[in-house]
C-alpha cells in the first residue's frame, strides 16, 4: 500500500462544490483548510466562513454531524497562502473559468510543498491546458480530480492525468481517494467533460431531443427514465432540476465550445434545448430556485409547459404496457421497444440506441476500457447498468445490427457508423466488451483487467460489471451451514461470516436460528464471527410479516415466544466466547440496530443509518434495544461524578421514543448506537476486510466477553419525571394519546419499572419488561392499525 500520507488538505474555492468537498474531508477525519478571496467587509476570511456556516443548512447534509463544520479552517488568499506548505493535497475548486484558474495557479505556486499533489476539480476544462500555468517542478504532481455533486453521497471520482503527470502520483491519489475518502475511482482521458458528464450530458440532450420528436411530457418521461429503466429514481428532468439548470447549461456549453463536428459527429444534437434557455431566462434554475422543469405549489407538483410558458398540473404516468415491457429479459425488452407502435416505446428504444451508439463511437477517445464507461455511468448517474453492460446482456451482435440498421435508415442522431471493433475481432467473438479476462480497450484491441493497486486488496467483493466472471459473495468461500435465513461461511478458515439472506435482511425465526448456530460453530472452530452481507441494508429489523401468521393462529403467546428467542440470541451474541463483529452498511433499524449494539464491535460504512424505529408501527424495541439504553446509561453514570442516572438516560429514551435514526455513522455514534471504539470505514467495499481483521485482532489480543453484571436503574421516580414531560407534549398536541402510551411503556422499561431508584437489575429482568410491553401493544387496535398501514403503504401511520 502506498505510503503517501495526507495529513492536511487545502481546498481552494468556497463555492457550493468546494465547501462540500471540505465537508467530506472532515467526515473522514482529514484536517482541511478552505480558501477563498479576501472579503471586502468584515473578517478577511468572511467568504469562507459564510460557506462553512451554510454547510449546516444544506440538504442533503454534506456533513455527517452538522457541528463538525467548525473543524473546517477558513482562510483567504491574501493572508494565508503560507499555510499551503503544510498541505499534502491541494484541490482547486473555483469557478469554471480557465483564466481565473490559471491566475490562481500562478499565485499559489511559490507556496506549494515539494511533495504535495495539486489537483483541479474542474468538471470539463482541459487539465493539460491548466497545467501550463504551473512551474515545471509542479507539473508531474498535477492532475484532474472530478468529484460529483453532492460529493459526500456520490461514489464516483474521475482522475485525469496530463502528459506530464507522474504515474506514481496518480496511483497515490487513487489510493487516498479510494480508501481515505471512500470513493470509486475511474481514470478518464483529458477530453471535454471527461467520461460521465460527456456521455451522461450527451444522453440528457439526446433525451430532450427525442422528447420533442415524440411529443411527450416531462412527467411521463421521468416516469419512463427513472427506476423502471434501471436509472436514478429522479428520471431525466427532475435530475436536471436537482443538478441545477444553470450548471447543466454550463456543462453543455463546455461541449459546444470544445468540440465540433470533426471531433464529435453528434455535435449537431448539442444545441442548448429551447426549454432550457427559456427556464434560465425566467430565472427558474431548478431546485435551488424552487422552480425548473417542476414547481411545487403547496402539496401539488406542477410541470413546466413550454408552449404556454407556464406551470400546469403534473403527475402523469407512463402507460402500464411499457412498465411490463421493461421487466422482460434484456434481449426481449429491446426488441419489444424497437417494434412497439406507441410513442413511449419508440422513445425508450431511441434513447437506449442513442446511448449505445454514443458510447461505442467515443469509447476510445474518453476512456481506457469499457469498464471505465460503465462504472462511471453507474457511480455518477445512478444507473443500475452501464450502456455496454445492457447492450452485452441483450445480445451483443444482435443489438449492434439493430443500431446500425437505424443509423443507415437515418433514425439515429448522426450518420457515424459503429466502430469496426463492434462487429469484428475479439469483442464480436466474446459476445461483448466484458469478459473474465478483462474489459475491452479499443486502443490496444485487448481485454484488460482491473488496475491492480495494493489498495484494492482491501476489497474482497468490489463492484463488478456484467460478464467479468467475478464470483458473487453469495457463492464465495466455503459454506458451513445454510438455512432460508442465513448462510454461514468462511473465506479464510479463521473467521466465520454470517450473511443474512432474507428480503431487506429482516430478522425471521430462521435468521435467529442461523445466528445461534453461527455462534456455536464460531466458538468451536473459529477466531470470531462477522455478520455481513454484500448489499444494503444491514437489516431492517424483525420480520413482522413472518410473525403475523403465528399471532393469528396462536395469539400473543406465539409473539412472546418469538420475542424471547430474539432476546436470547442477542444475549448470546453479547456473551459469546469469541468476538462477534457487525459489519454495517445502509440501514440498521429496529432489530437490526439491536443486533448491532449486542455485538462485541461494530465496523460501519460512513453511509449507515442506525436507530430504533419500532414506535413507527406502534411497538417498542423488543429484542434488547431498551435494555441496551438502560445499561449504557448506568455505565456512563458510573464513569461520571454524578450519581443520578436520569440525565444519562434522556438521550437514549428520546431517540427510541421519537424513532430517531442517525443520518450517518457519525450521527449514529452521537445517538449512542456506536461507541468510540467502533470503526467507521469510508469505503463500503472495504467493510468486510476491516471487519475480518478486527475479529482476528480482538481474538489474538485475548478478547473475552464482558462479565454479566447487575446495574442500577432510575426506577419509579425516573418514570414519573419522564411521564410528566410526556403529559405536557400530549396536552400541547405534539403527540397523540397512543404515542403517549407507547412512550410511557418505553420509559417504564428503561427506568426499570416499579422499583426504587438505584435498584440493581439484570438484562434479563429488563428484557422481561420489554416483552410484556411489546405483547401488550401488539394486541392494541391502534398498534394493529399502524402495522397494517406500514405493511400496505410502506409509510408510518400516525393515529
Amino acid at each position: 500500500m502506498s505510503r503517501f500520507q495526507v495529513k492536511k488538505v487545502a481546498v481552494l474555492g468556497a463555492g457550493v462544490m468546494g465547501a462540500q468537498i471540505a465537508a467530506h474531508l472532515v467526515n473522514v477525519k482529514v484536517p482541511v483548510v478552505l480558501f477563498d478571496l479576501p472579503a471586502k467587509e468584515g473578517p478577511k476570511s468572511g467568504i469562507a466562513l459564510k460557506a462553512i456556516d451554510n454547510l449546516k443548512k444544506l440538504k442533503p447534509a454534506p456533513l455527517g454531524v452538522a457541528d463538525d463544520a467548525g473543524l473546517i479552517q477558513a482562510a483567504n488568499y491574501e493572508e494565508h497562502l503560507a499555510q499551503l506548505k503544510e498541505c499534502d493535497l491541494i484541490i482547486e475548486a473555483i469557478a469554471e473559468r480557465m483564466d481565473w484558474k490559471l491566475d490562481l495557479y500562478k499565485k499559489i505556486a511559490p507556496h506549494i510543498a515539494k511533495h504535495a499533489i495539486v489537483a483541479s476539480n474542474t468538471s470539463g476544462l482541459s487539465i493539460t491546458k491548466l497545467s501550463e500555468a504551473l512551474p515545471e517542478e509542479i507539473k508531474p504532481r498535477f492532475c484532474g480530480i472530478h468529484f460529483f455533486n453532492p460529493p459526500r453521497y456520490m461514489y464516483l471520482v474521475e482522475l485525469i492525468a496530463t502528459p506530464t503527470t507522474q504515474p506514481a502520483i496518480l496511483d497515490q491519489l487513487e489510493t487516498f481517494v479510494t480508501s481515505g475518502l471512500g470513493k470509486g475511482v475511474v481514470r478518464a482521458k483529458d477530453t471535454p467533460n471527461f467520461i460521465a458528464n460527456r456521455i451522461g450530458i450527451a444522453g440528457m440532450l439526446a433525451t430532450m431531443k427525442e422528447v420533442q420528436n415524440f411529443g411527450l411530457s416531462y412527467d411521463v418521461v421521468d416516469d419512463l427514465t427513472g427506476k423502471k429503466l434501471g436509472r436514478a429514481s429522479s428520471g431525466t428532468f427532475r435530475t436536471a432540476d436537482v443538478v441545477g439548470l444553470d450548471t447543466m447549461a454550463h456543462v453543455i456549453k463546455t461541449l459546444q465550445d470544445n468540440l465540433d463536428e470533426k471531433s464529435d459527429p453528434f455535435y449537431g444534437s448539442f444545441g442548448t434545448p429551447e426549454v432550457l434557455k427559456t427556464l434560465i431566462e425566467m430565472g427558474n434554475l431548478g431546485q435551488k430556485s424552487k422552480a425548473g422543469f417542476y414547481k411545487k405549489v403547496g402539496r401539488d407538483i406542477l410541470r413546466f409547459d413550454l408552449a404556454g410558458k407556464e406551470y400546469v398540473p403534473g403527475g402523469q404516468k407512463a402507460d402500464a404496457v411499457y412498465e411490463r415491457m421493461l421487466k422482460k429479459p434484456a434481449g426481449e425488452r429491446l426488441k419489444l421497444l424497437r417494434n412497439s407502435e406507441g410513442a413511449q416505446g419508440q422513445f425508450l428504444w431511441a434513447i437506449l440506441r442513442n446511448s449505445f451508439h454514443y458510447a461505442a463511437v467515443h469509447l476510445a477517445a474518453v476512456a481506457d476500457t469499457a469498464r471505465d464507461v460503465d462504472q462511471a455511468m453507474r457511480w455518477g448517474f445512478g444507473m443500475k447498468q452501464g450502456p455496454f453492460e445492457l447492450w452485452q446482456e441483450a445480445g451483443w451482435l444482435e443489438v449492434a445490427k439493430m443500431i446500425q440498421e437505424d443509423i443507415d435508415a437515418g433514425k439515429a442522431l448522426c450518420k457515424a457508423p459503429l466502430p469496426k471493433w463492434v462487429f469484428d475481432g475479439p469483442v464480436a467473438k466474446a459476445g461483448g466488451v466484458h469478459t473474465p479476462e478483462g474489459s475491452f480497450n479499443p486502443t490496444t484491441g485487448k481485454f484488460e483487467p482491473r488496475r491492480q493497486l495494493p489498495v484494492y486488496a482491501r476489497q474482497h467483493f468490489p463492484e463488478s460489471v456484467l460478464g467479468d466472471g467475478s464470483v458473487k459473495y453469495q457463492a464465495a468461500g466455503k459454506t458451513l451451514q445454510e438455512n432460508s435465513g442465513v448462510r454461514l461461511w468462511t473465506l479464510d478458515d479463521e473467521v466465520l461470516i454470517a450473511s443474512i439472506k432474507t428480503k431487506m435482511h429482516a430478522i425471521s425465526p430462521d435468521v435467529v436460528e442461523g445466528l445461534m448456530q453461527g455462534i456455536e460453530l464460531a466458538e468451536k472452530d473459529y477466531q470470531g464471527m462477522v455478520i455481513w452481507s454484500g448489499d444494503e441494508p444491514f437489516s431492517v429489523g424483525a420480520d413482522l410479516q413472518a410473525m403475523l401468521p403465528a399471532f393469528m393462529v396462536a395469539g400473543v403467546g406465539a409473539v412472546e415466544g418469538a420475542e424471547h428467542e430474539m432476546q436470547t440470541m442477542m444475549l448470546r451474541l453479547r456473551y459469546a466466547g469469541v468476538p462477534v463483529v457487525s459489519a454495517i452498511r445502509g440501514m440498521a433499524l429496529g432489530g437490526g440496530c439491536e443486533l448491532a449494539v449486542h455485538s462485541a464491535r461494530r465496523v460501519v460504512a460512513m453511509e449507515s443509518y442506525i436507530g430504533l424505529v419500532e414506535v413507527g408501527v406502534g411497538l417498542i424495541p423488543g429484542a434488547g434495544g431498551l435494555t441496551y439504553i438502560a445499561r449504557r446509561a448506568a455505565e456512563n453514570a458510573a464513569a461520571s461524578t454524578g450519581k443520578d442516572i436520569l440525565p444519562f438516560l434522556t438521550e437514549g429514551f428520546t431517540a427510541a421514543a421519537m424513532a430517531k435514526v442517525g443520518t450517518s455513522a457519525l450521527e449514529s455514534r452521537k445517538l449512542g448506537y456506536l461507541l468510540e471504539s467502533d470503526i467507521i470505514v469510508p469505503n463500503k467495499d472495504e467493510l468486510l476486510f476491516v471487519a475480518l481483521n478486527e475479529a482476528k485482532s480482538m481474538y489474538q489480543g485475548g478478547w473475552r466477553a464482558p462479565h454479566k453484571r447487575l446495574f442500577p436503574v432510575a426506577g419509579r421516580s425516573g418514570v414519573a419525571t419522564i411521564k410528566g414531560q410526556l403529559v405536557n407534549m400530549r396536552d400541547g398536541g405534539f403527540i397523540s394519546q397512543h404515542d403517549f402510551h407507547i412512550a410511557s411503556l418505553i420509559a417504564n422499561v428503561v427506568c426499570g419499572g416499579e422499583v426504587d431508584p438505584g435498584t440493581l437489575v439484570s438484562e434479563e429482568y429488563l428484557m422481561t419488561l420489554e416483552r410484556q410491553a411489546f405483547c401488550s401493544l401488539i394486541v392494541h387496535p391502534k398498534t394493529q392499525e399502524r402495522i397494517m398501514g406500514m405493511l400496505s403503504t410502506g409509510k408510518p401511520l400516525r393515529n
